[in-house]
């Protein structure tokens, strides 16, 4: 069993390979928040982006969220900016239309926050455009190629740096999801891509050359609560 943690699995998940019905695909937004509340992904979000922010006492900021999904960690960094009385402009980028219009839909009670669908290998701005760029649970979906030319991009248009949240691969995490976690949940996707996910996920040191590779200054790998990497770093830039 324990050989299969030793390299990354690039098998497809449903989600990569499309082979979901629309209803499991909106079971599976809506559990993903739950698993996302339960496992940290906005206090990872708290700890690195925001905690930054803060550090460098930035009043008003803009933040692209590549692959964001339904746009709930958009909804974090705009509540967290309202409360600490900041101005925030926020973008979710999504490839899939579905996806795109979720995030409006979520998000309108949020003026601040627009949706774009746009291919993160391509990201359809200019250098520089925002003042950081995020990413959450999405790197393993890649190829390390894939993977590296994505963070590249990322980099490209932040202007201050980007935060990478993703799973590392751990065979605790593994065991404890396929069989506690297992327990409460109930959507086929979650239930099937979420193991998988694991096997494709990183060590820190895998995190770390992905962020060489993507030519990264700055670069640094943190573990975060539960079996989360956050990578950080920033463009070299230009003289």
């Amino acid at each position: 069993m324990f050989e299969k943690f030793r390299q990354r699995s690039l098998e497809p998940e449903n989600l990569d390979k499309g082979t979901y019905t629309p209803e499991e695909y909106e079971g599976c937004l809506v559990e993903l928040r739950r698993i996302n509340e339960w496992l940290g992904d906005a206090n990872a979000l708290r700890d690195s982006l925001l905690k930054e922010i803060e550090d460098v006492g930035l009043r008003s900021f803009s933040v692209l969220d590549v692959g964001a999904g339904s746009g709930e960690l958009l909804r974090v960094i705009a509540t967290w900016a309202r409360e600490s009385n900041r101005e925030a402009s926020l973008v979710g980028l999504e490839l899939n239309a579905r996806s795109a219009q979720s995030i409006l839909d979520e998000s309108r009670n949020y003026p601040e926050i627009a949706a774009v669908r746009g291919d993160g290998f391509r990201l359809p701005f200019l250098d520089g455009t925002f003042d950081y760029a995020i990413q959450s649970l999405t790197l393993h979906h890649f190829d390390n190629a894939g993977a590296a030319n994505i963070v590249r991009e990322m980099a490209r248009v932040a202007s201050r740096g980007i935060f990478v949240i993703d799973l590392e691969r751990s065979k605790v995490a593994y065991f404890l999801y396929t069989t506690v976690a297992r327990l409460f949940l109930h959507n086929r996707l979650i239930r099937e891509d979420g193991a998988l996910s694991i096997l494709k996920s990183w060590t820190p040191h895998e995190l770390e050359a992905i962020g060489r590779s993507a030519g990264l200054t700055n670069l640094k790998i943190e573990k975060h609560f539960a079996a989360r990497l956050i990578l950080r770093g920033s463009a070299i830039q230009a003289v």
